[in-house]
């Protein structure tokens, strides 16, 4: 069955999409990666589309699904290299990806990914709880 590679990265996960997604593929990388995320405690997952030209509503639907299940699991989502043209497509399908924190390239997502970890341990060391 074919797979999209989940790498690890300290405290995060990076996938990187490089091949056209349909929708068995998609199924498996959102439960492929909520797994990861259980498994190695992830705080942050960058997810990189430069390669896609296409996304249809199902695919934003799962990027959605896995915004949320990685919320859920304590881990933020960033979604990187988005093409012109599939926001644009998003728009129209009217798919507002909530929950999904978007950067344009990996260097940027990794350095959002960085801010919100040392922003999220300030805030616990000033003694606020998260919920």
């Amino acid at each position: 069955m074919e797979r999209i590679p989940i790498l690890q990265m300290g405290e995060f996960l990076l996938v990187t999409i490089q091949v056209d997604m349909h929708d068995r593929l998609a199924m498996t990388l959102q439960d492929d990666l909520t797994n990861r995320i259980v498994q190695i405690s992830a705080r942050g997952v960058l997810i990189d589309i430069s390669a896609l030209e296409i996304v249809d509503s199902f695919i934003g639907r799962i990027l959605g699904n896995i915004a949320k299940m990685s919320q859920v699991l304590d881990a933020e989502t960033v979604v990187v290299g988005m093409q012109p043209a599939v926001a644009i497509t998003l728009v129209e399908l009217g798919l507002s990806l909530t929950g999904i924190r978007t950067a344009l390239n990996v260097e940027k997502g990794m350095a959002r990914l960085r801010a919100s970890l040392a922003a999220s341990a300030r805030e616990n060391t000033d003694g606020h709880s998260e919920v």
